[in-house]
């Protein structure tokens, strides 16, 4: 597979803009931080930052909510990465909800974003003063997103009014908060899931193989295909785990991501299948589908 030139502008320009941001904020806030999900978006996030910052180190720790239910491979990604990039790695995980034994089986899958993610989130932020957070988020993710700003403001309670929004004329952004305010940071806002992709081809940037297809133990469950990645997962009256080949476009919390059947198993085949599909890489998150407007609601209480 091979790049056009046309691409490759196109790539590098957005590349410019997302570390145009990245250096604005590092500039002007005292205390940021790096949201780290581990998947594919956050894996050219980190690459971006590191680029930024080059030959230095990152000027500022990453974050890891864990949930307890991520996918085995995430968690053991996450900690290779740090390894190989010595970053500066804080993992935050909600012990209420732990104690509470909080999971997506028992709970359902509101109940559970919002104490082991939202809440999780917002007890980081909270305990070591972040006053900026860098996520993955783009605007062609889902609609609530393509209305957020690149800047995107949070009242002391961390809570996103889509009401009140500040202006970003000609790439300027207003950097000004209060005491107990925030912001968070969207770098790759103007990036698609096919630039994405694109970029990590062409970057040669290291992910999770979770997003290349190959057999994996998958049950049919209210029309996603679910994998089994643990002893955990409680099998319904009727349902055994069957081997199919899938992959994922986007991951999250196993129970709660839907896999996609596909034999793409290398990157130009991934990426021929984005130029194919007219489906939203979304479409797999429970979380997502809780109810009308689920996520600028998630997103209003504090979510990523």
């Amino acid at each position: 597979m091979t790049s056009s030139i046309s691409t490759v502008t196109h790539l590098k320009q957005l590349e410019a803009e997302s570390i145009h941001i990245f250096r604005e904020v590092a500039a002007e806030f005292d205390n940021p931080v790096m949201l780290y999900s581990v998947g594919k978006d956050s894996s050219v996030l980190l690459h971006l930052a590191r680029k930024a910052f080059a030959p230095g180190k990152i000027p500022f720790p990453l974050l890891h909510v864990d949930t307890t239910w991520k996918f085995q491979e995430m968690i053991a990604f996450r900690d290779k990465m740090a390894k190989k990039h010595e970053l500066d790695l804080l993992v935050h995980i909600n012990q209420d909800g732990v104690d509470m034994n909080i999971n997506p089986f028992i709970h359902g899958s509101a109940k559970h974003t919002d104490i082991m993610k939202t809440e999780g989130l917002k007890q980081a932020l909270n305990k070591y003063k972040f006053d900026a957070a860098f996520g993955g988020a783009r605007r062609d993710e889902e609609k609530s997103r393509a209305k957020e700003r690149v800047y995107s403001f949070r009242d002391e309670n961390h809570r996103w009014d889509p009401k009140n929004q500040r202006p970003e004329l000609w790439n300027i952004y207003n950097s000004q908060i209060n005491k107990g305010e925030s912001i968070r940071v969207f770098p790759m806002s103007n990036w698609t899931e096919l630039d994405i992709w694109q970029y990590i081809y062409m970057e040669n940037i290291e992910i999770p193989s979770l997003y290349l297809a190959k057999p994996r133990p998958v049950v049919e469950r209210d029309g996603l295909l679910i994998m089994v990645d643990d002893e955990r997962m409680p099998l319904k009256e009727g349902e055994k785990a069957e081997m199919r080949s899938v992959r994922f476009r986007t991951l999250g919390c196993y129970p709660l991501t839907g896999a996609v059947e596909s034999t793409a198993d290398t990157l130009p085949e991934v990426i021929q299948e984005m130029l194919l599909t007219k489906t939203s890489e979304r479409q797999g998150r429970v979380i997502d589908n809780d109810s009308s407007g689920s996520m600028e609601k998630k997103k209003m209480e504090g979510y990523f």
